[in-house]
């Protein structure tokens, strides 16, 4: 529905209405009209009383807390173009049919002094860059007493600058909604009830747990624990800080180790929006190499345009030539183009199910010539189920499957919350009667139960680390009752009392995946798991990988990456758990799942927003089509300008046609590098 407000939007208030009205949790999208004082609301069926009840609360003090919030304003909205082409197109022409001659002389000399300023800023840096190119062209009009093709050469200016913003900001834009959508969820603690609610209902003063492996989905207040809290995505930090009681925490971060009870002090859409913008900001900073070698070639190639300006003049004394050499630049091209098609590529990566942090990763994927697959959560079903429980004597099924999830409750892993789901499919009750849960990770979980140590984890961590008692007779059910699952291994006061079978289904389109990505030029993909050899292999085979290794730590899975990489490869890895951490830090890019912990999507590269493995074939083919566009453009470009260039020393065209025919190109051009890449 169409929305009139009371008046003009002012441009910085724009973003911050957008998000106060995405935080009706039944709108879906939102587009603000800041000239003609409306907005446009999409939103559920059957909700529209309450869309518009939430509409008529938004007042003044809201807009600005919002505002407040958003350290960094989005791009320039895109949808005000035709009015600026307008405005820009109306005021030449009106100046020039109305305006007396002498008005309009001294109009383009007034025009001119924000080219000249620029240049000089320019050459006070010692630069020889674009803004001098534009000055020298139009001041070659001026000292010709041609103050109208100064004017036309300033319009074709503004016009093509205002192209560029359209189609930079247009890409920027898609780019920031498109991750705003990413859900997330947090645990909100009422009362001694704890519950997992998506992180859109979390209001100011509410209360939630933070623990080991999940994101901060909010900004707040600690008000007890402790936890180490990495920050790389806010901070570039690489290092996790300590934060404790009284200490703020924040939306974009996540909980590396330890628990935090946190009390929210604002909105997830404003913390969101946020932390969103400064990763669209820093991933300019994490441009491809083909991306630098473009913005270096194009600055690098200014100067050569006064060269070749300079040599004209010498040789054909003839001024209106060397202004048509100065006319056309390949710079802004180059740049607009690079930057434009980076941003198309992120921003067509987010709709499609994964965030990528910067153009470099995307080169480094299509280099790739080695996938390394986590298995649990990555390769396998998001939702693994417990297929068999059984006890030792005195220690019925239900009680250990209640006292395993009991435990498990509180750790963020597929694994873990297969233990949960079943103890609650069997309405099994756990209320809480243990001390705090430590997490060791790629081990398991301790605590202790009436002053009485409970320990569950895998076979490794239980027998050979806490030397838990394996009963013989236990022993025997485990390997007869649990072969082919994975096992998890239950101990109370050091001795075994149980073990949980744990069933992980291959993802349906795993092997059609990896036969994929092996067609795209990955000469090896390679599975580790911390699971045993029998699970491995039977994963393994039914994906179709051949290289794998079983019985893993998170130390053997980072050396293995680092042992790929010394020996020539480029790899990507594939994980979604803290233990796969280490790994995805080696990487040259390390990919991480939608349904893994938080610390993982933030040491990840990359992050899929959703369990498809298709993302993965979907993600090599963007990566490849991007250095392909970057080929395809930078050919056009030189191709295109350099005839230009020719055309206009030759006679054969007018500096205002090649000026006419550069600018086109350049927009045109930029617009072209919006399109899909697959």
């Amino acid at each position: 529905m169409r929305v009139r407000l009371d008046g003009a939007v002012p441009d910085a208030d724009v973003d911050a209405l957008s998000q106060v009205v995405r935080g009706c949790p039944t709108v879906r999208d939102v587009t603000v009209f800041p000239r003609i004082g409306s907005l446009a609301v999409r939103y559920d069926s059957e909700s529209r009383s309450t869309v518009l009840a939430y509409l008529c609360r938004i007042d003044g003090e809201s807009v600005s807390a919002a505002r407040a919030e958003c350290t960094v304003a989005l791009a320039p909205r895109t949808h005000s173009l035709l009015l600026d082409i307008a405005d820009l197109v109306g005021g030449y022409y009106l100046r020039k049919w109305f305006l007396p001659y002498p008005l309009r002389v001294i109009w383009t000399l007034w025009r001119y002094r924000h080219y000249l300023w620029e240049a000089l800023r320019s050459l006070a840096r010692s630069r020889l860059d674009v803004p001098v190119l534009d000055a020298s062209a139009i001041g070659v009009s001026l000292v010709q007493r041609d103050p109208l093709t100064a004017s036309e050469t300033m319009f074709l200016l503004d016009f093509e600058e205002t192209l560029e913003d359209y189609t930079r900001a247009r890409s920027q834009n898609e780019l920031i909604y498109s991750l705003l959508a990413v859900p997330e969820t947090a645990q909100r603690i009422r009362g001694s009830e704890e519950e997992t609610v998506p992180a859109t209902e979390l209001t100011q003063g509410d209360f939630i747990a933070l623990r080991t492996g999940t994101p901060v989905p909010i900004d707040g207040t600690v008000e007890r624990g402790t936890a180490m809290v990495n920050q790389a995505a806010l901070t570039g930090e690489p290092l996790a800080v300590e934060r404790t009681v009284g200490d703020d925490v924040f939306a974009g971060t996540a909980i590396e180790e330890g628990e935090i009870f946190v009390r929210v002090r604002a909105t997830t859409g404003q913390t969101k929006l946020r932390s969103i913008v400064t990763l669209v900001e820093r991933s300019a900073s994490l441009r491809s190499v083909t991306q630098e070698r473009r913005d270096r070639l194009a600055d690098a190639i200014v100067p050569w345009n006064f060269l070749l300006a300079g040599i004209v003049g010498l040789v054909t004394r003839d001024i209106t030539k060397v202004a048509a050499a100065l006319m056309v630049d390949y710079s802004c091209a180059l740049k607009l183009t690079g930057s434009v098609s980076v941003l198309a590529a992120m921003s067509e990566s987010a709709r499609l199910g994964f965030t990528v942090k910067g153009s470099k990763h995307f080169e480094r994927v299509a280099q790739a010539d080695t996938i390394v697959f986590d298995k649990t959560g990555t390769l396998t079903e998001a939702c693994p189920r417990v297929a068999k429980v059984i006890g030792s004597e005195g220690w019925s099924r239900t009680r250990v499957l209640r006292l395993a999830a009991c435990l498990e409750e509180h750790y963020p892993h597929p694994v873990a919350r297969a233990v949960v789901n079943a103890a609650a499919e069997k309405n099994l009750k756990h209320r809480e009667r243990h001390a705090e849960v430590e997490y060791i990770v790629a081990h398991g979980l301790v605590s202790s139960i009436d002053g009485v140590r409970v320990i569950i984890g895998s076979r490794h961590f239980v027998k050979e680390d806490e030397q838990v008692q394996f009963p013989p007779e236990m022993k025997e059910r485990i390997k007869h009752e649990l072969a082919g699952l994975s096992v998890l291994y239950l101990a109370y006061d050091g001795v075994l009392v149980g073990a949980i079978g744990i069933e992980d289904p291959l993802k349906s389109d795993a092997a059609e995946a990896v036969a994929q990505l092996r067609e795209l030029g990955y000469e090896h993909v390679v599975m580790l798991t911390g699971d045993n050899w029998a699970s491995a292999q039977r994963t393994a085979e039914a994906a179709g990988i051949l290289e794998y290794q079983a019985n893993m730590l998170p130390e053997d899975k980072h050396a293995y990456v680092e042992r790929l990489r010394d020996e020539g490869r480029h790899v990507v890895m594939v994980g979604d758990g803290v233990n796969d951490s280490p790994a995805l830090s080696a990487a040259d890019v390390g990919i991480a799942m939608a349904t893994g912990t938080a610390v993982a999507r933030e040491v990840a590269d990359i992050t899929l927003t959703d369990s498809d493995l298709q993302a993965l074939v979907t993600l090599r083919r963007i990566g490849q089509g991007l250095s392909r566009r970057f080929d395809r453009s930078f050919h056009t470009i030189m191709g295109f300008n350099s005839a230009l260039l020719a055309l206009g020393i030759a006679g054969v065209i007018t500096p205002q046609t090649s000026a006419l025919l550069h600018n086109g190109s350049t927009a045109a051009l930029g617009v072209s590098a919006m399109r899909s890449y697959v």
